[in-house]
């Protein structure tokens, strides 16, 4: 039996539910308390932090090594873009800027008052940044890096909601329209969806 780990709105959790789905892999989720995680979980994994994924003896405690995992039992759309030369690289530093540097605004931003050497507007200006990037690499196709989802696209949408979802109204007007229809085609998808059904 697969067994996860998980936290319905843990963007960590919801990418790496998205990619099992997607590869068709059956698993056993264990919806986790963050306030009273379960000893089981604390005994495979002794970060507390979701996902963590026990299949047969082994265990996977970062999303995107649940991802991998994940794509390399089934990728029927090509979300490695194994036919790219430079998909892999291209994959793995807009995944980077999104874990590294993208990640420590959006928690800024979100709780800004933990954060008061600056008001929330900073913050929020800092990840714009990483938004404007994303909607340019939009501008001629629907998927950030070709005409179909990637382990990009899945990888960084959760927390683009997230980020969208602090203050929806100033996410709406913003010029980013290209981003918005991406965030909306995924949060449309019976792929999303069927993962953050309770």
């Amino acid at each position: 039996m697969i067994t996860l780990y998980s936290f319905r709105r843990c963007p960590y959790a919801m990418r790496a539910r998205m990619a099992l789905r997607y590869a068709g892999i059956a698993v056993d989720i264990v919806e986790v308390s963050l306030k009273a995680k379960p000893a089981e979980m604390l005994a495979l994994s002794s970060k507390g932090t979701v996902p963590v994924l026990s299949v047969d003896g082994r265990v996977i405690d970062e999303s995107l090594e649940i991802m991998r995992w994940a794509l390399a039992q089934n990728d029927p759309q090509d979300w490695l873009l194994k036919g790219d030369p430079l998909g892999a690289k291209k994959i793995a530093a807009l995944i980077e800027e999104n874990d590294q540097a993208f990640k420590v605004q959006l928690n800024r931003y979100k709780y800004a008052e933990r954060y008061p050497e600056q008001p929330m507007e900073a913050y929020r200006a800092e990840g714009e940044v990483f938004l404007r990037k994303l909607d340019e690499l939009l501008a001629d196709r629907e998927y950030l890096l070709t005409d179909h989802p990637s382990l990009a696209d899945v990888a960084l949408m959760p927390f683009i909601r997230q980020f969208a979802h602090v203050d929806r109204e100033w996410f709406a007007q913003t010029p980013y329209v290209r981003l918005q229809d991406w965030l909306q085609r995924f949060l449309a998808s019976a792929l999303f969806t069927s993962i953050m059904a309770k």
